[in-house]
């Protein structure tokens, strides 16, 4: 086994990376083929007349999932990342295989709920963080979260022609098979994880309050929570000024989100390369509120929405890319999962806010004061973040080979 280069990642952080950002994408593949198409298969089932139910059927995997991320990242802490991964993964597939089996909404809502529960996201956070040195940390969370985007992208384009083959039913099947690989890739691609940190591990509660953890907190929150607001209205917004019917629409996504992979790159080079982390992280976080305060006193444009989805979109891959990276900088090494448990929790519940908040605004304002109010959450996270002191570079552990544990400087 190679031993790391003082510059480039080594042979194991670049395995670590392609094989734990594959898990993140069978798993989230499995998700994103249900959103285009479940509200319309709701209709065929027993209670799928009732919209709140079927809210709740799509709600219901994101709000276990907050439930559970703190508990799985402090398990991982404790027994070990691989183990609470396949335990959350064989879980998903179990919920995915009682959804498949639903005769009717309240049966679906249960496999949702089952789904959630596999709450693997800081476990693999808290992997990657440890099978990779700092300096290439950022590039390995850039590989999850845009293999994530990608999939999504996928699923606006294959989720119709999936339900029109196979169902329903054969989706959620597909799921199933999806998290099942994604456990042979933990078990036989992804490099052997290094020993836990030993020692006494910091009360939570110093963890959940840690200034500078709850400013990373806050800023996974307005992302999330600015997302999903967003996409309460931009579908509307494509139909009835772009003309463009809803099957048409990942003809704008999916060039939106692939243009913003290659355009997030010079970014995430110079902040690992140029050591200019912190500037880079402000400028995202810049150039998110510019982009909200465009499209939301230009709502009524085609040409802005669409822009907006790539600047949006570009600000939103970097961002995702650098909070996992920088709390796993910050976070306590024995608390590393919990740290990560309690960001992944407001991820998820900005996601659940941003649906509640972006469906109010619309209702009782218009689409141009969800982006505006999503603008006011942005410049708190920039003034927020423009005041946090700079993250710390230190001595971390070789996250290759075995015979490398010694320490290694990150590059300065």
């Amino acid at each position: 086994m190679l031993s790391p280069t003082p510059d480039g990642m080594s042979r194991d952080e670049k395995r670590a990376g392609v094989s734990l950002a594959s898990i993140f994408a069978l798993r989230m593949l499995g998700l994103f083929l249900i959103l285009p198409v479940f509200a319309i298969h709701a209709q065929t089932i027993p209670g799928g007349d009732d919209l709140t139910l079927v809210g709740i059927a799509l709600g219901a995997y994101g709000l276990t999932q907050a439930m559970f991320q703190i508990p799985f990242g402090m398990a991982a802490d404790t027994y070990g990342r691989k183990r609470v991964i396949i335990t959350g993964l064989l879980l998903f597939a179990f919920g995915s295989a009682v959804a498949a089996l639903a005769t009717d909404i309240w049966w679906t809502i249960l496999g949702r709920v089952l789904q959630g529960a596999g709450a693997i996201s800081a476990a693999v956070t808290a992997l990657a963080a440890d099978l990779t040195r700092e300096q290439h940390r950022t590039k390995v969370m850039a590989m999850i979260g845009s293999s994530i985007g990608l999939v999504f992208a996928i699923s606006l384009v294959a989720a119709p022609a999936l339900y029109a083959a196979i169902g329903m039913g054969g989706i959620f099947w597909l799921t199933a098979i999806l998290a099942l690989a994604a456990i042979g890739l933990v078990t036989h691609v992804v490099p052997p994880a290094p020993p836990l940190p030993g020692g006494p591990k910091p009360p939570f509660r110093e963890v959940l309050l840690d200034t500078q953890l709850l400013r990373l907190n806050f800023g996974i929150f307005t992302l999330h929570m600015v997302q999903m607001a967003m996409f309460v209205v931009v579908p509307g917004l494509l139909v009835r000024y772009g003309g463009l019917p809803l099957a048409s629409h990942w003809q704008i996504y999916l060039p939106a989100v692939l243009a913003s992979f290659v355009l997030m790159v010079p970014a995430i080079i110079l902040a690992e390369k140029r050591n200019k982390v912190q500037p880079v992280f402000v400028s995202a976080i810049g150039l998110l509120l510019l982009t909200l305060l465009v499209m939301g006193f230009g709502s009524t444009s085609f040409a802005v929405v669409a822009g907006g989805l790539l600047s949006f979109f570009v600000a939103f891959n970097i961002l995702e890319a650098m909070l996992p990276s920088l709390i796993s900088r910050i976070a306590p090494s024995s608390a590393k999962g919990a740290a990560l448990g309690v960001y992944n929790t407001t991820q998820a519940l900005g996601l659940f806010t941003g649906g509640a908040l972006g469906g109010w605004l619309v209702k009782n304002y218009d689409a141009g004061a969800v982006f505006v109010g999503g603008a006011a959450m942005a410049a708190l996270w920039l003034a927020a973040a423009a005041t946090m002191p700079p993250v710390p570079v230190r001595r971390t552990a070789a996250a290759t080979a075995p015979s490398t544990h010694g320490i290694l400087e990150s590059k300065p």
